[in-house]
């Protein structure tokens, strides 16, 4: 490693994230102090949270012994504040651990085993979220006898939906993964697997889901006081809200202290939460890193013409020691408007790497450690998420391989391009849908109207990928980014698609960078390919001459690879050569 890239520190754990983000101190630290004040009330009161007497009767703030005054009934504020705190560490507790034991627990069980077991996990569920839950504690209030711990442990049950679906969604998109599949094979028990390769997955969603559970359960506790629903000596910041709404006139600080502290509460938890979230998903916007000197500008006598520029790109992974190590070394490439450039090589060359570099979309712990990626002469790295949410919905699109798991399969084929469409142009719902609609039909989907009402398992794989073409192509883009497009689909379908992307391209004139293992594709439909190799670029050159007499070994072998010398042809395909003479 050189001495420019010793400052790039590797990935922190979601800890260390956590105590550098001073969002997640704050809130988190407000909050401890809030509960060891109520841990400690009766040693920070001089009276307990029911004491009352006649000389506090709407005693102002300050009077001896009643630092923030005395309630209608001669009780102290701030005593009954504390011991309020108590309350509603109590209710939170109680309500979040009954959600997440009852929502965690059969959420394993309804993702992980068979349809049978989940549709009846769903059923019940589902039954669940129909009661009206404040209704229901209200209604039940006779069997409860106003405890809190009871209330909140059945308003727990009433949360659990919430956690179940989470948890649900998340095995069933984990559990098919190959090392779960490892597991099952080496003899590892259900439990074990499901507590160790399962739970330790989709463990980060339910810690920040639990935040939000706790200022919920807080909230309804306090709904509930307000109303009168619960014992009349369990102090409550909602009863205090009451006591003090009717006193509002005579001393409006009664009303006032209990109604900040719970909004105070509740905010910093939500804040917390979303703390977490940054933490353990990773989801907050981070300018791309930068190990290397200054970005490289267009050397001189450069063409600055071309819509897409990369140079000199260089990406890297931190290592178990904390090195690290290159998976795309020095690429440079151009696509000039209306061109198809293909990046072609085997698996693990970093042509994917190269094309998420472009769009922005490296996982958090990669590090572009030189280089330059421009659009039309504006610098891309480094932008902010917000920006570069701007770039990839307007500018450039994308459409992936394995378009099946590019779908959600929770919500129909038109629900999510209408979505998306409304997103990166900013139109109504009503024009959006007749978009999708016309692109649907543009796409060569026979039926728009049904595969507009379908569930992604309801369509072909073909029929996918070109509901993801037709997203992808709707915001009009001047760069098209297409990875592996065809390589899920049969050679047929194959073809047909490379027909869409061509006429797409020839009616919009948007640019196509494709990234692809297979020289029929290349010369199917591109003008230049990039052959890359361990992360290299080996050879730049336009489609014909490549085929006609490729200069790098390794271009070679990849074409003989799916040729033989019975197949080769002194002249390349006609596809591939037919008005791209340059």
């Amino acid at each position: 490693m050189t001495a420019e890239q010793k400052p790039v520190a590797p990935r922190r754990s979601a800890a260390r994230r956590l105590l550098k983000d001073p969002q997640a101190l704050i809130t988190g630290g407000l909050l401890l102090v809030i509960v060891v004040l109520g841990v400690f009330a009766p040693l920070l009161s001089g009276h307990g949270a029911n004491d009352s007497s006649l000389d506090a009767v709407n005693a102002g703030a300050g009077t001896p012994g009643y630092p923030l005054g005395g309630d209608h009934s001669g009780r102290d504020i701030w005593a009954r504040l504390l011991y309020s705190i108590r309350t509603s560490a109590v209710s939170a507790v109680v309500a979040t651990t009954v959600a997440l034991l009852v929502g965690v627990t059969f959420g394993l069980v309804g993702g992980y085993f068979s349809r049978r077991i989940r549709g009846i996990t769903e059923w019940v569920f589902s039954l669940v979220m129909t009661f009206p839950g404040i209704l229901l504690l209200i209604v039940l209030m006779p069997v409860t006898k106003g405890d809190v711990r009871v209330t909140m442990a059945i308003f727990g049950v009433l949360l659990s939906p919430s956690i179940y679906r989470l948890v649900r969604n998340l095995v069933v998109g984990v559990r098919n993964e190959l090392y779960v599949d490892a597991a099952r094979v080496s003899g590892l028990p259900v439990r074990r697997i499901l507590r160790r390769h399962v739970l330790v997955v989709v463990r980060g969603p339910i810690i920040i889901a639990t935040a939000f559970l706790m200022g919920s359960a807080i909230g309804v506790q306090a709904g509930l006081a307000f109303l009168g629903v619960g014992s009349s000596t369990v102090p409550s910041f909602g009863s205090m809200i009451s006591d003090g709404f009717r006193n509002l006139y005579v001393d409006p600080w009664q009303f006032a202290w209990p109604a900040l502290l719970l909004g105070f509460i509740t905010a910093s938890l939500v804040l917390l939460g979303n703390a977490l979230r940054d933490a353990l998903e990773g989801s907050r916007p981070k300018p791309v890193k930068i190990a290397a000197g200054p970005r490289q500008e267009p050397e001189a006598g450069e063409s600055t013409g071309d819509l897409l520029t990369v140079r000199d790109l260089a990406i890297a992974y931190p290592t178990p020691s904390g090195e690290l190590r290159e998976v795309v070394s020095g690429v440079s490439l151009t696509v000039a408007a209306s061109e198809t450039v293909g990046v072609a090589g085997e698996s693990g060359s970093g042509k994917t790497q190269t094309a998420f570099a472009v769009l922005g979309l490296l996982p958090a712990e990669a590090v572009v450690t030189k280089g330059s990626i421009r659009l039309h002469g504006r610098e891309l790295l480094g932008l902010g998420e917000r920006e570069l949410r701007r770039v990839r919905g307007h500018s450039i699109a994308y459409v992936p391989q394995e378009p099946m798991s590019n779908l959600d399969p929770s919500f129909t084929v038109g629900a999510q391009l209408v979505e998306g469409v409304q997103a990166s142009c900013g139109i109504s719902r009503r024009e959006a849908k007749e978009r999708v609609l016309a692109l649907l039909a543009r796409v060569g989907i026979q039926d728009p109207e049904r595969t507009f009402g379908c569930y992604p398992h309801e369509i072909s794989g073909g029929m996918a990928q070109r509901v993801l073409i037709a997203g992808a192509v709707a915001s009009e883009p001047e760069l098209l980014i297409a990875d592996e497009p065809t390589t899920a689909l049969d050679v047929t379908v194959q073809a047909e698609i490379l027909d869409l992307l061509r006429d797409l391209q020839r009616e919009s004139g948007m640019a196509v960078l494709l990234v692809t293992h297979n020289f029929g594709v290349v010369a199917d439909i591109c003008d230049r390919v990039v052959v890359m190799r361990q992360g290299a670029v080996v050879e730049t050159d336009t489609t014909l001459n490549v085929f006609r007499g490729p200069a790098h070994p390794y271009t070679r072998t990849l074409l003989e690879s799916i040729l033989d010398g019975s197949t080769v042809r002194t002249d390349p395909p006609v596809a591939a050569t037919a008005g791209r003479e340059q």
